[in-house]
C-alpha cells in the first residue's frame, strides 16, 4: 500500500509544473504575434481617436513624423544592414525587375479591371459604391508599398535588397505611369465621367512624391550605406547587439495608425453602404492571398513547365530569397503615393466623393499587412526546409542562385529567421 501511494506521489506534483510549462508555452506563442496584437490597438486607437495621428493636420503631425520621419527610420536600417555587394547584385537583375513591374503595372490592373467590368454588369442597380470602384482602379495601378515591402522581406528569410531595388524603381517610374494608367483605364460609361473629367494638376503631387521619396528613401539609404561601408565590422556587430531590424517592425505599427486614422477622420468608411464595405474588406484578402500565389508561381513555375521544352527558353526559377521578394513586392500597392496622386488627380472633385475613393487605397494597403503576417511565417518556414534541404544535398535541387552569392550573403540569408523571434524581424 505505502509502495502504491509512494508512485502515486509524483503526479500531483508534476501538476503545478506541466500548468506552469504550458502557460510559458502560450505566453511565449503570444508574444511572437505581437505585431498583429499591435495592430489590433493601433487600429483601435484610430477609430477611438483619428484626430491625432491623420495625416492631414493631425496632432502628431503625421504627414511629417511619420511619412518622413517613420520611413527614414526604416531604411537608415536598411542602408545599415544590406551589404552593397547585394544591392549591386539586384540593380544589375534584370529579370526581377521585369516581373515584379510586370505584376505590379500590367497584370493587377487587367485583373481588377476585369473584375470591375464584371460587377457593373451583375450590379445594374449600383449596391457596389461606383466611388469604390474608380478607387480600386487607381488602386490597382500605385506602385508597390515602400517599407513594409522591405520589413517583411527580411523578416521571411527573403532578399530584402531585391525588395528595396524594386521598391525604388516602382516608386519612380508610378507617378509617370500611374496618372495616365488610371484614366486610360477607367470604364467608358457615364457613371465615371465624375473621375474622367474631374482631373486637376499634377505638379504639386510630383513635387511632393519625389521630396518624400528623396528624404525618407534615398537620403536614410545612403547615409547608413555610408556608415556599412566607412565601418563594416562595427556596424554588423552594433545591429546584431541592438537588434535594429526589430524597431522596423515597430515603425510599421505607427505606419498603420497613421493610415487608419486618415480614413476614420474622413468618414468615408462610415458613409458606404454595407454591401460596399463588405466587398472591399473580402475582395481585398482574395485578391492579395491569389497574386502572392500568382507571383510564388511566377518566380519558380512548375516543374513540368520548366522541363517543357516550349518554356524552357523563358521560363526560369529564381532562387528562394528572390521568390520571397517577389511575393511581397508585386502585390503591395502603397498610400505613400496612392493618397497623394489620388487629391491631386482630383482635387476639383468633391471632398465627399474623393472620400469614397479613397477607401480601397487605405483598406487595402492596410489589410495587406495584415495577411502578410501570416506570410512572413509560411516563408520563414518554406526557405528554412529550402536551406535545410540543400545543405543536406549540398547544390540542393537547382533552385539556388545561378550566378552564384557571397558567403556574407548566403550566410545573411540562414541566420536572419533566428533572428526574427518577435513577429516580424
Amino acid at each position: 500500500m505505502a509502495d502504491t501511494l509512494a508512485t502515486a506521489d509524483p503526479g500531483p506534483r508534476r501538476a503545478p509544473a506541466r500548468a506552469l510549462a504550458a502557460l510559458k508555452q502560450i505566453s511565449i506563442m503570444i508574444l511572437r504575434q505581437w505585431l498583429l496584437i499591435g495592430m489590433g490597438i493601433v487600429c483601435a486607437l484610430a477609430y477611438l481617436f483619428p484626430d491625432i495621428a491623420k495625416t492631414d493636420g493631425g496632432v502628431i503631425r503625421s504627414e511629417y513624423t511619420v511619412l518622413y520621419g517613420v520611413i527614414a527610420i526604416i531604411f537608415l536600417i536598411s542602408g545599415l544592414s544590406i551589404p552593397r555587394q547585394k544591392l549591386f547584385k539586384q540593380f544589375l537583375n534584370w529579370r526581377l525587375h521585369i516581373l515584379v513591374q510586370a505584376i505590379s503595372f500590367l497584370f493587377i490592373p487587367a485583373l481588377v479591371l476585369a473584375v470591375v467590368h464584371i460587377i457593373l454588369v451583375a450590379d445594374p442597380g449600383g449596391y457596389i459604391d461606383r466611388a469604390v470602384l474608380a478607387g480600386y482602379i487607381l488602386t490597382a495601378c500605385i506602385p508597390t508599398t515602400i517599407a513594409s515591402n522591405v520589413v517583411m522581406t527580411r523578416a521571411a528569410g527573403g532578399d530584402d535588397a531585391a525588395a528595396l531595388v524594386e521598391v525604388l524603381l516602382a516608386n519612380v517610374l508610378g507617378p509617370f505611369v500611374t496618372a495616365v494608367w488610371t484614366v486610360t483605364l477607367l470604364p467608358k460609361s457615364a457613371e465615371f465621367d465624375t473621375w474622367r473629367y474631374g482631373g486637376g494638376s499634377l505638379g504639386s503631387m510630383y513635387k511632393n512624391v519625389f521630396q518624400q521619396l528623396g528624404l525618407s528613401v534615398l537620403l536614410p539609404l545612403f547615409v547608413g550605406q555610408s556608415i556599412r561601408w566607412t565601418w563594416p565590422d562595427r556596424t554588423a556587430w552594433v545591429i546584431q547587439k541592438t537588434k535594429l531590424p526589430k524597431l522596423a517592425s515597430a515603425c510599421m505599427l505607427l505606419l498603420i495608425w497613421t493610415t487608419f486614422s486618415s480614413c476614420f477622420a474622413t468618414g468615408a468608411l462610415q458613409t458606404l453602404s454595407a454591401q460596399s464595405i463588405i466587398f472591399v474588406v473580402l475582395f481585398n484578402i482574395a485578391l492579395y492571398i491569389a497574386l502572392t500565389v500568382i507571383s510564388f508561381f511566377s518566380s519558380r513555375p512548375p516543374k513540368f513547365l520548366l522541363n517543357h521544352r516550349w518554356f524552357q527558353p523563358v521560363l526560369k526559377s529564381m532562387p528562394p530569397e528572390e521568390t520571397i521578394a517577389v511575393c511581397f513586392c508585386s502585390p503591395a500597392k502603397s498610400t505613400a503615393l496612392g493618397l497623394p496622386l489620388l487629391y491631386a488627380m482630383w482635387a476639383p472633385v468633391d471632398f465627399y466623393t474623393k472620400a469614397k475613393t479613397s477607401v480601397p487605397v487605405l483598406l487595402y494597403t492596410t489589410e495587406q499587412i495584415c495577411v502578410a503576417q501570416f506570410f512572413v511565417h509560411l516563408f520563414r518556414r518554406w526557405h528554412a526546409r529550402i536551406v535545410e534541404k540543400e545543405g543536406v544535398d549540398g547544390d540542393g535541387d537547382g533552385d539556388a542562385d545561378p550566378s552564384g552569392q557571397s558567403d556574407e550573403v548566403g550566410l545573411g540569408m540562414i541566420q536572419r529567421p533566428t533572428e526574427s523571434h518577435g513577429g516580424v524581424v
